[in-house]
């Protein structure tokens, strides 16, 4: 950290590797940097109730915040703390102490502006975005579960305080204001039903005011579209709160697990199984994707080329295998290595088994497809993982030519 005073400036605190900011014109306030300095940008932005602007060094984005003196310190404790934990929050840069030729202290909220982000209301005036509209609840809906799920309360989620990223085809949601957070160890439904409430007030005044603004898709354009992010909120979080042990032939709960949550539109990003005394506690993390994600993330990692469906239930087996590795290893195994393993041990001896059917004309990702579905067939019947290579011979058994 970094400590300087300059004319107008009372404290700054800065983390390391980032400007001082100290051309800046903190003898005025932020409504009138424009007039002041030429680092200024234009972004989009969202409603907000305190000033924001946007500056710009060596290619980096900063947003500026204006609020009062206590507030820029608190806030920026509670984003760094929301960063240390991982969860999903714009990262915080600095904040200032800074008095205007006119008036009392003022403080400065400083963080580093999140790359390919918008604003809401931009998701619906950008052309070549229609693709994400419709999964603006459900991108509200997950950053709400991992929120709560790390005990954070928001206080006052709404899509104003809201970033939307898109990365690789995912739409992630992103929190903007700290103001209200508090952080518990974890969260009373009370508390949980609290957050949830305010956000449907939030959303629906927000979604009214931009219908004036703008044709919304049918899933947004009714009064229920604040209680339908309620309603993938609640299924999502039933199906990842809910805490499980998987014991070592009970794979197929987590495919299980898997399936709910595609079921639902969810997509499953990691898988990770923790040792207990009687198994392994399952936990997964989920994203909300585009219709393209898993064929274009399927090829990265293998080359394959497969449809969207085929590509979900092939990562999934994927990231499943790379939960075992990691739990064997007592490291986190990289998703490249658990792809060539599982190109290696299950899809290539697969396909030497399925030669005649695809010698026929059968398509090889399709048969594999096949075979993964009477894996979870037979493993279901059995309550048990009866594993690839007996489901594949069951398969070619039942359906020989």
């Amino acid at each position: 950290m970094t400590e300087a005073t300059s004319p107008g400036l009372q404290s700054l605190h800065v983390r390391e590797k980032h400007p001082d900011f100290l051309d800046l014109p903190w003898d005025r306030t932020l409504p009138s940097w424009g007039e002041a300095t030429p680092r200024l940008v234009e972004l989009p932005r969202g409603l907000s109730r305190h000033e924001v602007r946007f500056a710009a060094w060596d290619g980096r984005v900063y947003a500026f915040k204006q609020i009062t003196a206590a507030g820029a310190e608190r806030e920026y404790g509670r984003l760094l703390e929301l960063e240390t934990r991982g969860l999903p929050a714009v990262a915080p840069t600095g904040w200032a102490i800074f008095l205007p030729a006119e008036g009392e202290p003022l403080g400065m909220l400083i963080t580093q502006f999140l790359e390919a982000s918008l604003p809401y209301f931009a998701l619906f005036q950008g052309r070549g975005l229609e693709r994400y509209r419709e999964r603006l609840l459900d991108a509200m809906a997950g950053l709400l579960v991992r929120l709560h799920l790390a005990g954070v309360y928001w206080g006052d989620c709404s899509l104003s305080n809201t970033l939307f990223r898109r990365d690789a085809g995912e739409l992630g949601a992103y929190l903007v204001d700290a103001e209200t957070v508090e952080s518990h160890p974890s969260l009373s439904d009370g508390q949980r039903n609290q957050d949830l409430m305010i956000m449907e007030e939030n959303v629906a005044g927000e979604l009214i005011e931009l219908s004036f603004q703008t044709e919304l898709p049918s899933v947004l354009r009714d009064e229920e579209a604040p209680a339908r992010i309620r309603r993938r909120y609640e299924t999502l979080w039933a199906e990842v709160a809910r805490e499980e042990t998987v014991g070592p032939e009970e794979g197929w709960r987590i495919e299980e697990r898997v399936r709910a949550l595609n079921a639902f539109g969810f997509s499953v990003q990691e898988i990770e199984l923790v040792a207990t005394g009687e198994g392994s506690r399952l936990s997964m993390r989920t994203a909300v994707t585009d219709r393209d994600y898993h064929r274009h993330r399927l090829h990265d990692l293998t080359g394959l080329v497969a449809e969207e469906r085929q590509a979900q239930l092939l990562l999934n087996e994927i990231r499943e295998l790379k939960a075992h590795l990691s739990a064997a290893s007592g490291r986190s195994t990289p998703a490249s290595v658990a792809a060539h393993r599982w190109l290696t041990e299950r899809w290539e001896p697969a396909l030497r088994a399925l030669e005649k059917p695809i010698r026929e004309g059968g398509d090889p990702v399709e048969l594999y497809c096949q075979i993964l579905e009477h894996k979870w067939f037979l493993s279901e019947q059995a309550r048990r993982d009866v594993g690839l290579d007996a489901a594949l011979e069951d398969y070619l058994a039942r359906f020989p030519g």
